[in-house]
């Protein structure tokens, strides 16, 4: 990258006052002040995964076999069963997983159940009972949203199952010089990402205020240059915070806004209700068994941006607090400690049974965001800068922009990125009141 100075000499002694010029800067913005932007810096760090399409698809792969769970669909009638004689159409099932891992609210047949398989479910005693898959399930029971099965116990006594009944897939068995079983797989789920267009100008200087000393400063150029740049990444962290992915097609050329990582995890993902005077260590507990779960894609990892309203809650002492409704109750195993970020930030540590979490001072969260916290996954999250065709979009300062004619001097500076977010159920909102 070519070394920049705003006013002056560039590298080899080039002049750019009068001449119009492209510099990269995209590997040095997110350097500026770290702690002022503490998203941007961690995605630019650890993230960081240039796209050439401006409109790029984030895949979602969730892995099924982890979650292989379907539900007894009607209750099953008490009735008498002998181990290894087969029972036609005995029972129904259905998943609340569909063929992309999704958790929907609308139940669906699970692709796969198949022939062969041993599942194991608890009957209305409580009493878990095992059959074998034999035959292929049909699928388009109650128009697709479950499937009918033909199973054979796999022992002997008389029993009814619950409607709802949890149903979990405990192996398979074949006999020997069998043929190969029927196969099922999952599917890739894709979403869209937008790359969005950021513009930050660089105020007019008249030839006449360039040459001038403001008042002892030297250069106020290169004053005004310093904060311009910080304003321009401060628009990239809010829109990567708090931005409504999409894409307007009216105008001359399409205008597209990026996902926000906050806005898209309160619409896609999970949101957890706190309250700064009686929420404890046990109700906080409750949450990361959710996110953290495995089955989710979850990296066990996740970067908390918090407000400053939030943080403080997390570090009183103090009857009520966080500290005093955990460390003061000796059956809680867990260790908080505040530590110093590989980026310049100040860390609060939490380590639970789960996984960790890493809270952040989020500046921006403040206003209608004072009570908000995201906890985000940064292993499913990546900022993807428009990088194609030898072209560079991930903030570059264009030098020079004012007319030809002009004495005076304006500069723009300009990047074209968005974020991608995946495995929305891997992020949560921690929200207080």
């Amino acid at each position: 990258m070519a070394e920049y100075s705003p006013q002056g000499s560039a590298v080899q002694g080039v002049s750019i006052d009068n001449n119009r010029r492209l510099f990269n800067f995209g590997e040095r913005v997110a350097e500026l002040a770290p702690i002022e932007s503490p998203f941007f810096t961690y995605l630019k760090g650890v993230a960081n995964k240039p796209t050439d399409d401006p409109v790029f698809k984030m895949l979602e792969e969730r892995h099924q076999w982890q979650r292989r769970t379907a539900k007894v669909k009607g209750a099953v009638a008490s009735a008498a069963y002998t181990n290894g004689t087969q029972v036609a159409n005995i029972a129904k099932v259905d998943s609340d997983f569909d063929v992309y891992g999704r958790e929907v609210s609308t139940p669906v047949a699970p692709q796969f159940v198949l022939e062969g398989q041993i599942l194991a479910v608890a009957d209305t005693t409580g009493t878990v009972r095992h059959f074998k898959v034999t035959g292929s399930p049909d699928l388009t029971a109650d128009t697709n949203t479950a499937a009918q099965l033909d199973l054979t116990p796999l022992f002997s006594a008389t029993c009814a199952f619950a409607d709802n009944a949890a149903v979990e897939i405990v192996g398979s068995a074949f006999a020997e010089a069998t043929g190969a079983p029927s196969a099922w797989k999952d599917e890739l789920y894709d979403r869209e990402g937008y790359c969005q267009i950021f513009k930050t100008a660089v105020p007019v200087f008249s030839g006449t205020a360039l040459a001038t000393r403001y008042r002892g400063r030297p250069d106020e150029f290169k004053r005004v240059y310093a904060k311009k740049l910080k304003e321009h990444k401060a628009d990239i962290e809010k829109a990567m915070l708090f931005g409504l992915g999409r894409s307007d097609e009216s105008g001359s050329g399409p205008e597209r806004h990026t996902h926000g990582i906050v806005t898209y995890t309160e619409n896609n993902g999970s949101v957890f209700d706190f309250t700064y005077a009686s929420s404890a260590w046990d109700d906080f507990l409750d949450t990361t068994e959710t996110f953290f779960s495995p089955e989710s894609g979850n990296s066990g990892n996740k970067l908390v941006l918090a407000s400053r309203k939030v943080l403080t809650w997390l570090n009183k002492l103090g009857s009520g607090s966080f500290l005093n409704n955990t460390v003061g109750s000796s059956q809680y195993k867990f260790d908080i400690q505040n530590i110093q970020g590989a980026f310049g930030h100040t860390i609060t540590k939490v380590d639970t049974m789960y996984g960790t979490l890493h809270f952040v001072m989020e500046p921006f969260m403040r206003g209608p965001y004072e009570n908000y916290a995201v906890a985000v996954d940064l292993a499913n999250v990546a900022y993807r800068p428009l990088v194609g065709n030898g072209n560079n979009r991930d903030t570059v300062i264009m030098t020079n922009v004012q007319a030809n004619d002009s004495d005076s001097r304006q500069d723009m500076i300009l990047t074209e990125a968005g974020l991608e977010i995946a495995l929305p159920e891997t992020h949560a909102i921690m929200k207080f009141s």
